[in-house]
């Protein structure tokens, strides 16, 4: 059992060969001096080109994979439970191999697998996922979808199972440029082909209109996955080389693994998205909220609103559709630093100008905040500067003098409102977050706090549970972003239409507090906590 291949930013080098933005870098120099091609720009990225060629999958006759042909057991293999509530045991590094039913293109993924019973998993088919596209195209003709699960591969091909590259862009050629050879294939009775250098395959298929509960899972956005009906996977075969090694990840608050995963996977696509987009200058998501809860592009602004028309462009690529909140920032500010960012808010961001809020749509499956699976809202707040054009009043802001305010540094106290509010924090004079006493109303809390105009001086307003730490600014990013909706955990201080659009006043409040319906944060077995810290100095960390 390996657990953490990718959990340092060395161990990622180390499986790619160098820096994921090296790579990232090569690509973008190649794609510019490509347009046009010649002889001078062929010569300059002759190696990139030697790698290129080494694209496509080679098959062997010798697949060490092969070693071991069984009936599949999966009982035999070191899956993990790795949550108190987990529905059970899971993998949690599968790459999951399909071929589109029409296109014949092939996808890889990491999609979590239930472990039913000795041939049997879960098919969890998230929103946006080649996999699941795959599977629906399948059904609609009738037909199973073949399927081959690897558990271990060469490091390339498994860092590039991570990658959110379109759907029918190969993988494994990709892994093959990265490795500067091409992965050896093999292929299975169903006629996917799979890595012959595998630890372990599974082999198998997805049937048609046929559903089982699948979860609760403990998965990175810190909270149980709630169960729900998702497609099986019937495997027919197992093979293994001896002494195989299994892989596994494991997800929860951050940080966890897939912090290094993901920030090497920006790190390496983002020069090409930036010559897709030249007004791009510079973007992140936050593992803190999950990576889809938070991200923050720094553009360049040739025209008004240019920023705000890079916020929808991101929102039609691939995953970044699913995003939830963007932060549009100047170039000068550091995208990576949450409080540069709101320092830009708090000097730039009006919300009667700024602020876009967008309901009714698609949202990330392991999201729960939204009335419906795969169903929520998002928001785009543009804190780039901007030359102003006077602004009408919207009126009179309601007064609530109940709560007396004193600011001082980057602590607020605040009195009148009770027991309820326990701690608060200042961040930057942008954002105000207050934490809640479980059982409180964060909404109610928030609905005078919005209204109080010693506090009218900032921007946004967040109510918290009483499990975030206000000091933690990992576990703060995640206790804000991973736990609102955009639409309904919203509390505006005045809102007014003119004609069918909504114009907002300051300050913009958000419900980030654990609600009735949402499932359990993670929480360990205080047993397994106080083994572990028992036998800490076993572990030479």
């Amino acid at each position: 059992l390996l657990i953490n291949v990718f959990g340092t930013e060395k161990r990622i080098e180390w499986a790619l060969g160098r820096a994921p933005g090296e790579i990232g870098d090569e690509l973008k120099s190649f794609a510019d001096d490509m347009m046009p091609p010649g002889i001078g720009s062929l010569w300059k990225h002759r190696r990139l080109l030697w790698r290129a060629y080494q694209m496509k999958p080679r098959f062997t006759a010798d697949p060490s994979v092969r070693e071991i042909a069984e009936a599949p057991d999966l009982d035999a293999l070191p899956v993990l439970k790795c949550w108190p509530q987990d529905g059970g045991r899971f993998l949690t590094y599968p790459l999951v191999v399909s071929r589109g039913p029409v296109s014949r293109k092939r996808n890889v993924g990491i999609y979590r697998m239930h472990i039913y019973d000795k041939s049997h998993t879960g098919m969890h088919c998230q929103i946006q996922k080649g996999v699941g596209f795959h599977y629906i195209e399948a059904e609609r003709r009738g037909e199973a979808l073949p399927l081959a699960v690897v558990l271990g591969a060469d490091p390339a091909s498994m860092f590039a199972g991570v990658l959110p590259v379109p759907e029918d862009l190969d993988a494994i050629a990709f892994a093959g440029c990265v490795r500067g050879r091409s992965v050896p294939m093999t292929r299975l009775a169903n006629g996917l082909d799979v890595p012959a250098d595998s630890e372990i395959v599974l082999e198998g298929f997805v049937p048609p209109r046929q559903r089982r509960m699948e979860g609760p899972f403990g998965d990175h956005f810190g909270h149980y996955s709630q169960a729900a009906p998702f497609p099986v996977f019937q495997v027919e075969r197992m093979y293994h080389r001896r002494n195989a090694v299994y892989p596994a990840a494991v997800v929860g608050k951050p940080p966890q693994e897939d912090k290094y995963m993901g920030n090497a996977v920006q790190e390496m696509l983002l020069p090409l998205l930036k010559t897709m987009h030249p007004e791009l200058v510079d973007l992140w998501a936050y593992y803190e909220a999950g990576f889809h809860n938070l991200a923050v592009a720094a553009v360049k602004q040739r025209y008004r609103k240019e920023a705000v028309k890079m916020a929808f462009s991101l929102l039609g690529e691939g995953q970044m559709s699913l995003t939830k909140c963007i932060f549009l920032v100047d170039p000068g500010v550091n995208v990576r630093d949450f409080s540069a960012v709101l320092a830009a808010l708090r000097e730039n961001f009006d919300p009667r100008e700024d602020f876009l809020l967008l309901s009714g749509t698609a949202q990330d499956t392991l999201d729960f905040t939204g009335h419906a699976m795969n169903l929520g809202s998002k928001m785009v707040l543009d804190a780039t500067q901007k030359k102003r054009q006077a602004a009408a009043p919207l009126g009179a802001v309601p007064v609530c003098r109940k709560a007396a305010t004193e600011r001082k540094g980057s602590t607020v106290s605040l009195h009148g409102l009770g027991p309820d509010v326990i701690a608060s924090r200042n961040w930057q004079d942008a954002l105000l977050v207050v934490k809640v006493r479980n059982g409180a109303s964060g909404r109610t809390i928030l609905e005078r706090l919005v209204q109080e105009p010693s506090l009218a001086g900032f921007k946004l307003m967040a109510a918290v549970s009483e499990d975030v730490p206000l000091d933690d600014e990992e576990l703060l990013l995640w206790g804000i972003f991973c736990r609102f909706d955009c639409a309904r955990d919203f509390v505006p201080s005045k809102a007014v239409f003119c004609g069918g659009q909504p114009i907002f006043q300051g300050p913009l409040g958000f419900d980030a507090t654990w609600k009735e319906g949402y499932p359990e944060p993670l929480v360990m077995d205080p047993a397994i906590v106080d083994t572990v810290n028992k036998r800490w100095e076993e572990y030479e960390i």
